[in-house]
Order: C-alpha cells, then structure tokens, then sequence
C-alpha cells in the first residue's frame, strides 16, 4: 500500500469534517464553494478516498468555524487497529435535523435532552 494512500485515519477525520458540517445545517456544495473546490473532492476528503493535507485542513476548519483541533478531539488515543467509523441507525438524520434548528438555545436544550436520555439509559 502506498504510505500516501488514504487510510482509516483519514477516514476518520473525514468523518469529522462531514458531521461538523451537518451540525451546522451546510452543504457540501456551500463548504464545496467556500474552499474553491468542487462537492465532489469535499465528498472525497468526507468518505477519506482523499488525504486532507494541513493547509486544506485549516481551511476546511474555517469554513466550518471551529477550530482545528476540533476534528482531532474524537480521534484522542485512536491507533490504526482502534477507528471505527460506524454509527447508529438515525445518526445521520438526526445531525442533520439538528444542524436545522436555527435558534443556539434551542440546539443547547436538545442536547440538554439527550444528555438526560442517555444517562438515564445507562
């Protein structure tokens, strides 16, 4: 394999970008337009097919107003052996109703509520 080559890793951070970009209710057109790059290479670097170089990388997280050690938070510890990309069924659907909620109070309450749900869950 080419040392080069997209891996899990950068699957992983792509996955990152791709939820911080639901959060915030964006397309991959708009973040696409905002990088000077086409939907389809945001898709690449969302799916890991293609490597985020750092340059990139800041600028994605500029576009998405975070800073960029937000996409690295998830991956603390993570080796090649431990990524897991999976999520649970409604993940998606569920970050991208949230990223809708226009209002911030609203969007903290909802996380309020989950939080509660969870815990009470365990």
């Amino acid at each position: 394999m080419d040392s080069r080559s997209a891996g899990d890793f950068d699957r992983q951070l792509g996955e990152q970008v791709r939820l911080r970009r639901l959060e915030i209710g964006m397309s991959q057109e708009r973040l696409a337009q905002l990088l000077g790059v086409t939907f389809q290479q945001v898709q690449k670097y969302e799916k890991g097919v293609n490597r985020i170089a750092a340059s990139r990388l800041f600028d994605i997280a500029a576009a998405l107003d975070v800073p960029v050690n937000r996409f690295f938070e998830a991956l603390a510890g993570a080796t090649p052996f431990s990524v897991n990309c999976e999520r649970p069924k409604g993940a998606d659907e569920l970050l991208r109703l949230y990223g809708a909620i226009p209002s911030v109070s609203v969007r903290r309450r909802v996380i309020d509520l989950v939080r509660v749900m969870a815990a009470e869950s365990e």
